[in-house]
């Protein structure tokens, strides 16, 4: 996802998109770096950019600022869903006690809304607001198998990347995955995003019989054994489902 570099509004997004989920600080060159803009032009956005709360100057450069986090509790669609989802959410962690991750789709890429974990969670590469592709995900698929067809055209003929030796690349073999996870209702992953983990998921169903959603959860190859929990994420997704029903209904 790319900004247009000959306007100032997407100079100004390029430099925070440049902040990666592990960066605390930034130093000035290495935004000039990372963004390929002109130094004075990153010195004076970065200005405008702390001075509307979206990054904070401190000792050693720039960081992402709270303003950022509120504009993104703002967003509509996360936040009533969010809202909705967290007690379904909670339930599956209180069943499971594993990972439990809430996501929804952003063009070919799963966006994480909410995630809950305890003491033990296992290591993942999802954050909330981090991005996954969809066809290396248990959620991604969830939400990609019952999408539009066009939708599942446009990343079956795109660039399905390796994440993992396991991770599934081939466009026939991922073709007849969707086809059988649409079926069934529910998505595996083993090791296809991360090492040494395995996911179920299921969709969220909205207007129109499309996903708007998908639930998940996660833990550690051996210890976890995703087929225990399919009844147990089958009925999150149909309980958070029929309370966004209620709501179009009412509303």
């Amino acid at each position: 996802m790319t900004a247009d570099l000959d306007t100032v509004l997407g100079k100004a997004v390029t430099i925070l998109r440049a902040f990666r989920p592990d960066d605390h600080v930034l130093p000035l060159a290495e935004l000039v770096r990372r963004t390929g803009l002109h130094k004075a032009t990153v010195y004076r956005l970065a200005g405008d950019l702390a001075a509307n709360r979206l990054l904070d100057r401190v000792e050693g450069g720039y960081r992402l600022s709270g303003g950022l986090f509120e504009l993104g509790m703002l967003a509509s669609l996360e936040r009533s869903l969010l809202e909705m989802a967290m007690p379904f959410l909670q339930d599956l962690y209180a069943r499971t006690h594993e990972t439990v991750h809430l996501g929804v789709r952003d063009g070919h890429d799963v966006v994480y809304v909410a995630k809950i974990g305890g003491h033990s969670q296992a290591s993942s590469p999802s954050r909330i607001g981090g991005r996954l592709p969809l066809h290396c995900a248990a959620i991604g698929k969830a939400l990609l198998a019952d999408e539009d067809p066009a939708v599942r055209r446009e990343v079956l003929g795109g660039e399905l990347v390796r994440r993992t030796p396991y991770t599934v690349v081939a466009p026939g073999i991922l073709r007849d995955q969707l086809a059988r996870i649409s079926a069934a209702g529910v998505a595996f992953e083993r090791e296809e995003s991360a090492l040494g983990l395995t996911c179920v998921a299921a969709p969220v169903f909205g207007r129109g019989e499309r996903p708007v959603a998908a639930i998940s959860v996660t833990g550690p190859i051996g210890r976890f054994k995703p087929e225990n929990h399919v009844s147990a994420i089958r009925s999150a997704a149909a309980g958070l489902a029929s309370t966004l029903g209620r709501r179009d209904h009412l509303g």
